[in-house]
């Protein structure tokens, strides 16, 4: 993943993908397109930037930012989840307090996105581990687009998570260069 942040409209600096979490009727979606990229060039089309985690695979966690960055916290992320289990707001925070506060961490570039049957989170380098208020929340380069179209999808009343993740990921394909339509889907 790139890193320039003079651009004001991505002011992470970030491009290459777009993770997308849904909450609606008792499930929860987490979305990710496929696309890695280096510089303008994509390097692969199907990777997987969306997996379960915790004991049964009871979390899903969605990354976008530096590869090898990323899995670092997902890593991390478990380890506090095996410590804190059904916590996860708990394994959230702790991992955020050491993000913020561990030399090596800190250098990390990625953004999180997770979530469980009760809650969802976004978490960055900065210590924040927010959680949205109406049950939609996105990352990444493409995260903008994605999140206005699935907050317009939101009022569709016979959607489910999935419908709505589903269309608005490709929106956000089809506005987001840094993102592409193959689109990994897991759900809780």
């Amino acid at each position: 993943m790139q890193n320039t942040s003079s651009n004001p409209h991505d002011p992470i600096g970030w491009h290459g993908t777009t993770i997308l979490c849904v909450r609606r009727g008792g499930t929860v979606t987490m979305a990710g397109d496929g696309q890695v990229s280096l510089g303008p060039t994509i390097v692969k089309g199907n990777a997987r930037k969306v997996r379960r985690i915790g004991a049964g695979g009871t979390v899903l966690a969605g990354f976008a930012g530096a590869t090898a960055d990323a899995f670092t916290l997902l890593e991390r992320l478990e380890t506090k989840l095996e410590r804190f289990p059904n916590q996860l707001e708990r394994a959230c925070v702790e991992l955020a307090k050491d993000w913020r506060t561990d030399r090596y961490l800190r250098r990390l570039e990625a953004m999180m996105a997770v979530a469980d049957k009760s809650h969802s989170y976004t978490l960055t380098g900065n210590g924040d581990v927010l959680e949205p208020e109406d049950g939609v929340i996105a990352i990444g380069s493409g995260g903008n687009y994605a999140l206005a179209a699935a907050r317009a999808l939101m009022e569709v009343p016979d959607l489910t998570a999935e419908d709505i993740a589903r269309r608005s990921m490709k929106i956000a394909s089809q506005i987001c260069v840094y993102t592409n339509g193959n689109i990994i889907i897991e759900t809780i």
